[in-house]
């Protein structure tokens, strides 16, 4: 049989993409890892915990969430980015493991660009600003004009040096010129007892972190730094409602398998992820969290990530904070 150079060039690609194919095919063969860079009990894990049960009833193999938490969730992330990319280890990341870790860590131990493919992106958690129930401020304007009174008497809380909650007061400070002293803990929770306690004047956290104390009355919400207001949240105006633009801020989510994982393996995990997020259930158990959807494929994530890395190192670094 004689070969055109056509055949033999059909004959190479078969050759190459055949074990790609025939991976995808068998794909999954034994239990899924889903990494929760983040220890267990909180919305993330929760989330993470929402999707795995229903894509283990629907993929054909049981999907089993591992909590490796540490180092601002470089400890599991970096585990991801080492593991064989089969598609049987995912992770479920975020803004600060998949982008600001970049420019926080000296040795975050991986790129978050480079050994990560997207699976699918899910939303965020909005940001909202609250303030202890007797500080003199209802709104943005009154607290701009209170802080310009007197720079840097106002403290604000964060989740710690580099947080979202950190970055999303700096990125507001810088919009509208005022200064306030920093005071970061570690965590949400002993933040929010600061502000109750009224030894923390103002913060900037994640919106179910601090709603239930909104809606209790002990902490006053003024804005919430995102484009629209959220339906379990309807009250709290945004910043853009107030006068205050480009300083929206939110923590996003996303699902990444690690780089080499091959494209129809790929697109078989994510179609998991985002066929399980819209089963009717499951959408309501997240936004109950207070978590926003806005689920992206592969194609439609992967310039958003890459604006929001370009867009956080341009803040981080005019904040002067230095990776430690």
């Amino acid at each position: 049989m004689m070969l055109t150079r056509r055949s033999t060039l059909g004959l190479v690609a078969g050759a190459v993409f055949a074990p790609a194919i025939a991976r995808a095919q068998s794909f999954p063969s034994k239990p899924i890892t889903l990494v929760v860079p983040y220890p267990a009990g909180g919305p993330t894990d929760a989330i993470a915990r929402f999707v795995a049960q229903e894509m283990s009833a629907t993929i054909g193999q049981n999907v089993v969430v591992d909590n490796r938490a540490g180092a601002s969730g470089a400890v599991g992330t970096r585990a991801v980015a080492k593991a064989d990319p089969d598609g049987h280890t995912f992770i479920f990341g975020n803004n600060q493991t998949h982008g600001n870790n970049m420019f926080l860590l000296k040795e975050p131990g991986y790129d978050a660009v480079k050994d990560f493919a997207p699976v699918a992106g899910v939303g965020a958690f909005e940001h909202a600003f609250v303030v202890r129930k007797d500080l003199p401020a209802k709104n943005i304007a009154e607290l701009v004009a209170l802080a310009k009174a007197d720079p840097d008497k106002l403290n604000y809380g964060s989740t710690g040096v580099g947080s979202g909650s950190h970055l999303a007061m700096e990125l507001f400070m810088q919009r509208t010129g005022i200064r306030m002293t920093h005071v970061p803990f570690r965590g949400a929770a002993p933040l929010v007892q600061e502000i109750i306690g009224g030894r923390i004047d103002i913060a900037n956290s994640t919106l179910p972190s601090v709603l239930e104390q909104i809606n209790a009355g002990n902490l006053r919400a003024l804005a919430l730094a995102s484009p629209e207001r959220n339906p379990r949240a309807k009250d709290i105006p945004t910043l853009r409602e107030q006068g205050v633009s480009d300083a929206d801020a939110d923590s996003w989510a996303a699902f990444f398998a690690p780089a080499a994982t091959p494209a129809p393996v790929l697109e078989k995990l994510s179609q998991s992820v985002m066929a399980a997020i819209a089963k009717p259930e499951i959408t309501e158990k997240i936004l109950k969290l207070g978590f926003t959807l806005k689920v992206r494929d592969p194609a439609a994530f992967k310039p958003y990530h890459l604006q929001e890395i370009a867009t956080w190192e341009k803040i981080i670094k005019e904040a002067g904070v230095k990776p430690e």
